[in-house]
């Protein structure tokens, strides 16, 4: 596999953009293939059984565009997805998501940590494990989000409807002791600045983009697959109309850019 192969990335929909600026940021010089399966959004409450089909047509589809490395950009995705994609394609370096718990349980000071999250995520074993594995000594309040994947995904990141929503669901956590909140789904850190509107300034907001490039850096330098030379280009699928992704690119990668027509 040449290093200069690209890096295949992909969510349920926009989130996943989240991930891929903390990827761009760290590896400029990699090329980057983006999936937005936004005609099947929210995973969240889909069954398992759908979501793996999804990620393996996906999966399958970036690495006949010559994916050196698959990132699943979605924490539920990664939950019904991750080992069996690492088992289909042994020989790429694969990166998941989740959430941030042990990070989240070394940071309260109340020992209260609230977890946003999608329905899905929060009924996994994997998530479970994770709570006995780093969470042992921290009360962990969950909260699942029903509909804030969708007013992300049509760029809805400070409407009424939004705000609305989140105050709905912080509220309990705040009144609970709340000090430390993890954004247990790669589309919540684009809603991170209308959270610090509506959180005390002492409540710490955790996701895991930034740790999923560095893993994704190691795992890379691991294999001699880093590549070299200048910044590279970036490009867009989506299972939806490409319009869809194509107007929120601005607000949510920062620039525009084409959209192509997934054809899985």
């Amino acid at each position: 596999m040449p290093s200069e192969a690209p890096i295949g990335v992909f969510d349920s929909g926009v989130g996943g953009l989240s991930v891929l600026g903390e990827i761009r940021r760290l590896l400029p010089a990699e090329s980057l293939l983006y999936v937005a399966d936004s005609g099947h959004v929210p995973y969240g409450e889909k069954s398992p059984h759908y979501i793996v089909q999804r990620s393996r047509a996906i999966a399958e589809f970036l690495v006949q565009q010559g994916a050196k490395a698959l990132v699943l950009a979605c924490n539920t995705a990664t939950v019904a997805a991750v080992g069996e994609l690492r088992t289909v394609y042994p020989h790429l370096p694969i990166v998941g998501m989740e959430p941030a718990v042990k990070p989240a349980a070394a940071a309260t000071r109340s020992g209260v940590v609230g977890v946003l999250a999608t329905t899905g995520t929060l009924k996994s074993a994997r998530f479970a494990a994770l709570l006995d594995r780093f969470a042992s000594d921290v009360q962990v309040i969950t909260q699942p989000c029903p509909g804030l994947v969708e007013q992300i995904e049509a760029g809805a990141l400070d409407s009424p409807r939004t705000r609305e929503l989140l105050q709905g669901w912080v509220a309990p956590l705040l009144a609970q002791g709340c000090d430390t909140l993890i954004l247990g789904c790669t589309h919540y850190p684009f809603i991170r600045p209308l959270l610090r509107q509506l959180l005390p300034v002492d409540v710490t907001l955790i996701d895991t983009g930034a740790a999923v490039a560095r893993q994704l850096q190691r795992l890379l330098q691991a294999d001699d697959l880093l590549a070299g030379g200048p910044p590279q280009a970036t490009h867009f699928w989506s299972s939806a109309a490409p319009q869809q992704l194509e107007q929120v690119l601005p607000l949510l990668w920062g620039q525009a850019a084409p959209v192509q027509v997934l054809p899985v």
